[in-house]
């Protein structure tokens, strides 16, 4: 099994005629990904590599039943794409848009808390069922199909050195996730391990944090108390120094909190298998999840 998309999921891609749109939007067909349909104001009619688009995401869904959304529209207006989608139906919205702004976002969580819809993102790579579904920018090659590993990260192109370790230690994975790295985002890391532990083919999960906020510290006690399944971790950062932005813009040090050293004694002291060198990631799974 897996958790949030499968080969079942039909996708719509908002802002499919711009060049991100378009390059990414292969790429997930490529892949297998059940590209129904997309969505550009003022292009209702076109078609982009034989997938319709539409003037709407209402229009969409209507047209093509379409239950996930992967957004790549610009920063100034992500946040009106992603209630257009909620308003629509659509079941899980996949944001991969960076340099939305903070108070767009908070209008969006707050908008989100009367409707049906899930996000991921936004700032992240997006989601992938290795040999299933690619909703997003991750590369699709490095994945194992088969499971029985989860992967769940702020990081995105940590998320995928994690990921090519696993499979080089012959570690497939069930679900990847990339829930993104700004100060307010959709799905965060407790709904990533709720639906892992009820998923019976995820045996393992790993986590991949970093400095700032208390992200990590949530699901440490979360996990303590609620997750049965053996967890690896690791959080980048160890080196930053407080009141410097390092990346990401949720990833920053303010006074004594969200340090990697405070995150690193937390998840320890939770029962999580902390692994401090990224080089030996994949040798340590190998032996957790044996």
């Amino acid at each position: 099994m897996s958790i949030f998309v499968d080969k079942h999921s039909r996708v719509l891609v908002q802002g499919i005629t711009g060049r991100e749109g378009q390059f990414h939007t292969r790429h997930c067909i490529e892949y297998g990904t059940n590209v129904v349909g997309g969505v550009t104001p003022g292009k209702g009619g076109l078609k982009m590599d034989d997938v319709p688009v539409f003037d709407t995401v209402a229009a969409a869904v209507n047209a093509t039943g379409a239950d996930c959304s992967m957004i790549f529209v610009p920063p100034a207006f992500a946040a009106d794409a992603i209630m257009e989608a909620a308003d629509a139906g659509i079941g899980l919205i996949v944001t991969i848009t960076e340099g939305i702004p903070v108070l767009d976002m908070m209008k969006v969580k707050n908008y989100l808390n009367n409707k049906s819809s899930r996000l991921i993102g936004p700032n992240c790579p997006g989601i992938i069922t290795p040999g299933e579904c690619k909703i997003g920018i991750m590369p699709g090659p490095i994945h194992q199909a088969g499971g029985p590993i989860g992967v769940v990260s702020r990081s995105g192109t940590l998320t995928y050195e994690v990921v090519y370790q696993l499979t080089q230690q012959g570690i497939g994975q069930t679900t990847c996730i990339g829930i993104g790295g700004d100060p307010v985002n959709g799905t965060n890391f407790v709904e990533c391990f709720e639906a892992f532990e009820k998923d019976p083919d995820t045996r393992g999960v790993v986590m991949v944090g970093e400095i700032g906020g208390t992200a990590e510290e949530d699901v440490a006690a979360y996990i303590e108390q609620h997750v049965t399944k053996p967890v690896v971790g690791f959080i980048a950062g160890l080196t930053a120094p407080p009141g410097r932005r390092m990346g990401h813009a949720g990833a920053i040090i303010s006074g004594k909190s969200g340090t990697a050293q405070s995150k690193v004694a937390v998840m320890k002291q939770s029962g999580i298998h902390v692994c401090e060198n990224l080089g030996r990631l994949g040798e340590l799974c190998k032996e957790i999840f044996a």
